[in-house]
């Protein structure tokens, strides 16, 4: 361990980490600051606010929480449910699963409405359980990473009535398709950054309607994680205060690739960067198509940026690891029913590009 560290260089485009841009590395390598620094309140106060450009909401309760997407899954879940609290809960992959099991460690009633792997959940069936089980909380993954399948959660709200709080996952859709958290009545939304928004993995970030933020408020039980419990936090963003409260060291680095990668969101453009997800996405599709897999994701409901597709009776998932050491390009393998039988293919991000797909195209074409 005398050498410095020297990572390889890989082309990632696998279900995440995505590739990041080398101005979010230099951002990550800037001067460290005090996270009480009245610089490091800026920044995180910028944060905030392209978060909030980025969600596509005017939540005053807008802050990246310190842990990967599945923090914020956790935060979203244990600040809004109580012991006894009923959730309904969409599955239709792995990460609707794992909301149901962290609902459930929170002591809530929870019900599933499951679909299977590569198809969406019917937000009408989400409303008819909601309705029959008088669900103060509905929940959904907006981009399942486990199939890539792009759930209609535009159409969740009006299927679920204006009461139960909607909480949705989108930790793979985030700036890499449409996302609309005011304009589609979500009360709660997290995401991560290594996936579109092509930071490290290391920060959560997440938005909470008022309405959302004052069921937290009025809390009867405590937060069950003191770690995650924002409402200690959430006078301070209210008032605009952001990182004046301590609860926490902010980890301030992360912070500043964040803040670089919002940065790049916004000077592309928000639509341009769904725009150029499509694209690319639609460009692999066709290409992989033509070699012949076969699409996992329901048709109509394809996510552009995480391509799941089943093998050809004579690839094997092996090939995989030829990809990987033979052209430095990594693809994530299947999940669940889906292991040995389906590839994820991620274009997202700094990654979604035509070039990125057509270098893996060729790739496969020269190992087959």
């Amino acid at each position: 361990m005398t050498s410095p560290l020297a990572p390889p260089d890989r082309l990632l485009l696998g279900p995440g980490p995505s590739p990041v841009a080398p101005s979010v590395l230099d951002a990550l390598g800037k001067p460290v600051i005090g996270h009480l620094d009245p610089e490091f309140i800026r920044i995180m106060d910028e944060t905030s606010e392209q978060l909030r450009a980025v969600f596509r909401t005017s939540n005053p309760l807008t802050f990246p929480v310190s842990g990967t997407g599945s923090a914020g899954m956790e935060t979203a879940l244990v600040n809004v449910l109580e012991p006894g609290d009923v959730i309904v809960i969409g599955v239709n992959g792995v990460f609707g699963g794992r909301m149901a099991d962290a609902a459930a460690r929170a002591g809530a009633v929870v019900t599933t409405v499951e679909a299977r792997w590569g198809d969406i959940v019917d937000p009408v069936q989400l409303g008819n359980a909601a309705t029959a089980a008088n669900a103060k909380v509905v929940a959904l993954v907006h981009a399942e990473t486990s199939t890539g399948v792009r759930s209609p959660v535009d159409q969740v709200r009006n299927a679920i009535g204006p009461d139960p709080l909607l909480l949705v996952d989108s930790v793979t859709g985030l700036a890499g398709i449409p996302l609309e958290v005011d304009g589609w009545g979500i009360d709660v939304c997290f995401s991560g950054t290594q996936k579109c928004l092509s930071v490290p993995p290391g920060l959560a970030p997440i938005t909470f309607s008022p309405r959302a933020a004052n069921v937290v408020a009025e809390r009867k039980t405590s937060v069950q994680s003191w770690y995650l419990d924002v409402s200690m936090l959430r006078k301070y963003w209210e008032e605009g205060q952001g990182a004046r409260a301590y609860h926490h060291t902010a980890p301030i680095s992360m912070v500043y690739g964040l803040w670089e990668g919002l940065r790049l969101v916004m000077e592309e453009g928000l639509e341009t960067r769904w725009a150029r997800h499509q694209d690319a996405g639609d460009f692999l599709q066709d290409a992989l198509t033509e070699l012949g897999f076969q699409m996992f994701a329901r048709k109509g409901y394809q996510l552009p940026q995480l391509t799941s597709v089943r093998l050809p009776a004579d690839v094997p998932d092996s090939l995989r690891g030829n990809l990987l050491h033979e052209f430095g390009i990594e693809i994530g393998g299947g999940l669940g029913e889906g292991a040995g039988k389906v590839w994820r293919i991620g274009l997202m991000g700094h990654g979604a590009t035509r070039h990125n797909a057509e270098r893996l195209i060729e790739s496969l074409r020269a190992l087959l």
